[in-house]
């Protein structure tokens, strides 16, 4: 399959924290923050793990950790090299404000689904999980991350709105608002691990794959370019923007994990995405 590349030109912005145990041990790079990545360099061969929990470390000593959006306190970062010497990195969470929208009035089928549409929500829900399960140790994210569309950021990571008086779920995405069919790019090399056309509230929906736990979700999408199963670099043309599931006007909504850490993409930039005079 033949895939468009195109590079935005925007370094990943993973300088903002660097903490080094030693020269030799291991280098930190990001921010221990809520909705944060720390990526990580170590020895060839180290152990590495977080608050006890194994962390999946590459041959060339490269690892990737990170934090929910609701996680607070400070966790401990363990690094055992091959020769027996080990360090411990305590990591304080920084906390972080949201904003929480409040909308009352709304029609009760609008707020809660039939039971006919929450079963499918169960299957997708469950075919989405399938997906993010993929574990590989090659760090695909190696050359960093650039802006998978351009456009006018309309929502964050984090906001809530309460329905009828009922917190729904946090949004974990970051919406890039554009016109239908504005192209969607690989923001770093992956493995798509899901490509379907139509699901209940996300509509085109496809996960990509970035190594380690770390993958990139894409929702709402008018036409999905390529299938699950197929090797992507970082810049390939992968999608087009729509409107489709529940979404009140054409974006991206772009959302990364890390294993069952929702995490905030646009904690990797400084700035905004390309304005819309960049998409062809």
């Amino acid at each position: 399959m033949h895939l468009t590349r195109r590079y935005f030109g925007i370094a990943p912005a993973l300088a903002a924290l660097l903490l080094c145990a030693s020269a030799h041990a291991v280098e930190l790079t990001g921010k221990a923050v809520q909705g944060g990545l720390i990526f990580g360099k170590t020895v060839p061969g180290a152990n590495v793990k977080l608050d006890e929990t194994p962390v999946m470390v590459s041959a060339e000593g490269r690892f990737v950790i990170g934090f929910g959006r609701d996680e607070t306190g400070s966790r401990e970062l363990q690094v055992r090299l091959p020769s027996g010497e080990s360090e411990t990195l305590p990591l304080a969470i920084t906390v972080r404000d949201y904003d929480i929208e409040r909308v009352d009035g709304l029609p009760p089928r609008t707020v809660t689904p039939d039971p006919e549409a929450a079963e499918r929500i169960r299957q997708e829900a469950s075919m989405v999980s399938s997906a993010r399960a993929r574990r590989d140790q090659q760090v695909r994210y190696g050359e960093g991350f650039s802006w998978p569309a351009s456009g006018r950021i309309s929502g964050v990571y984090g906001s809530q709105r309460v329905l009828n008086g009922k917190p729904r779920r946090p949004h974990f995405g970051l919406d890039i608002a554009a016109p239908t069919g504005s192209p969607v790019y690989a923001p770093a090399d992956g493995i798509i691990t899901l490509a379907h056309p139509d699901m209940y509230y996300s509509g085109g929906t496809m996960i990509l794959d970035h190594g380690q736990g770390l993958s990139s979700t894409f929702l709402h999408l008018s036409r999905i370019l390529v299938e699950a199963g197929t090797t992507v670099m970082k810049g390939d043309l992968i999608a087009e923007i729509g409107a489709t599931g529940r979404a009140s006007g054409p974006h991206l909504d772009w959302r990364m994990n890390w294993l069952d850490r929702r995490v905030d993409p646009q904690l990797l930039f400084q700035g905004a995405p390309p304005g819309l005079s960049a998409t062809p």
